[in-house]
């Protein structure tokens, strides 16, 4: 590695960058509702949100099918300009949003509003692209210590965009003065990014040309277990925390937004502890105890009664899922070195690719939801007040509790590759002795 890396800058670049992504999801969070109510609900009362699961969900497609590339051509391109690309993204992405709330209602509207989400998204998936692989080659001995303090920053983004949600909520400011906060780190970013020499992926130092890359796809066809099983854990994580401020607002009566806050707090401090925790239980270990506590955490959410409950689920939910995310990454990237960058972004694509088709599964759920307890789409453009208040609950219900089985479809396999590892690592402790 050459002397003219500065680790510590790397790592600050790397922290900036999921700290932009998780403050982006936080805005998306935040402003749902309002985009919901101040244009999809004018264009499309019946349909709303799933409009609003589609613009979201094209935050995903972006993440992607940046990841999909990305991470494929992150070696040839460099780790520079997908870090560059990363920044303009959110940059123009939150301007295109911002600028189609104060156009006249129409189809360019949606598919304004759908472009932005869908660059944020690509920005998203480049600095997933880069920053996983960057800190695997600086880090080589560290992997899943130093891939949850990076991706502990995803959480302070979100903690930082609620807060500032709720505050210009409070001060009156509008909905999109949320947008233009992204701007912010974009432009510091592509700042830092320029002036800073990045690293060789760990693939290119140890020496596996790029075909080899490739072919162990071929050679390693246990690896789609952990594609797969990628697909449903950040399912489990994300899709719950996009959803949450519209439907918890409804279920419990307070912003929704107040438990995603919460839950990030959480997840922060949680994941500098990851490398300890999986010294004692192992890294998939970890990803058998948090499947456990996330399904429980998800089913209490979507029956909580008050603010307190909501409270007590989701400290169960957040203990379950702050893990799970970059220790699949970790994994991953321990068990498959010669997969380099393209295996690490085949992993979050596919985290990305469950979370575009489950929003607007999510959104149509709940808008069936809705029609039926109103007892049809004519009833429920007349309700007011309580009972739209009702109506709403009960599709919220419907719809979070949709995703709660999804960490148990896991725990047969986490469970058998737990115990085969402690099997084998026993044997081999015999064969030593």
């Amino acid at each position: 590695m050459s002397e003219a890396l500065d680790r510590k800058r790397l790592f600050l670049v790397g922290n900036l960058s999921i700290f932009m992504i998780g403050l982006g999801f936080a805005v998306r969070a935040s402003i749902a509702s309002d985009i919901q109510a101040d244009i999809f609900n004018q264009m499309n009362l019946a349909r709303s949100a799933a409009l609003v699961g589609e613009v979201l969900g094209a935050t995903f497609i972006g993440f992607a099918l940046t990841l999909l590339f990305g991470s494929a051509l992150v070696d040839k391109v460099g780790m520079r300009a997908m870090m560059l690309f990363s920044a303009l993204g959110y940059i123009g992405g939150s301007l295109a949003v911002a600028i189609a709330s104060f156009m006249p209602l129409s189809g360019i509207t949606y598919w304004l509003i759908y472009i932005g989400f869908l660059l944020t998204g690509l920005g998203w998936g480049a600095v997933e692209a880069a920053s996983n692989p960057m800190i695997t080659a600086v880090y080589p001995d560290e992997k899943t210590r130093r891939l949850n303090i990076l991706h502990a920053w995803w959480p302070a983004g979100v903690v930082v965009g609620g807060l500032a949600g709720l505050a210009f909520s409070a001060l009156d400011l509008p909905w999109q003065a949320n947008l233009l906060m992204l701007i912010v780190p974009g432009l510091l970013l592509a700042y830092l990014t320029l002036s800073t020499i990045f690293p060789e992926s760990e693939r290119v130092q140890s020496g596996v040309s790029y075909g080899d890359m490739f072919r162990e796809l071929f050679r390693a066809p246990s690896y789609f277990i952990w594609f797969f099983a990628m697909m449903i854990t950040a399912a489990t994580e994300l899709a719950p925390g996009q959803w949450v401020d519209l439907a918890l607002t409804n279920i419990v009566g307070m912003p929704g937004i107040w438990v995603l806050i919460y839950v990030s707090t959480l997840m922060f401090v949680m994941r500098h502890f990851a490398g300890a925790i999986a010294k004692y239980v192992s890294s998939v270990g970890l990803l058998f105890c948090s499947c456990v506590l996330a399904a429980i955490g998800l089913y209490a959410l979507s029956i909580s009664k008050s603010p307190l409950a909501a409270f007590a689920a989701a400290t169960v939910w957040g203990m379950g899922v702050c893990f799970l995310y970059p220790t699949m990454l970790s994994v991953v990237s321990e068990r498959y070195t010669r997969g380099g960058a393209l295996f690490l972004g085949l992993t979050g694509f596919a985290g990305g690719l469950s979370i575009q088709f489950l929003l607007p599964k999510m959104g149509a759920i709940f808008d069936t939801a809705k029609i039926e307890a109103a007892g049809g789409v004519a009833r429920l453009a007349s309700l007011e007040g309580a009972e739209m208040l009702a109506v709403l609950r009960y599709a919220s219900v419907e719809s979070f509790q949709s995703v709660a089985i999804l960490p148990l479809l896991l725990l047969p396999v986490f469970g058998m590759v737990w115990w085969r590892d402690r099997v084998t690592a026993a044997y081999k402790n015999d064969s030593a002795t």
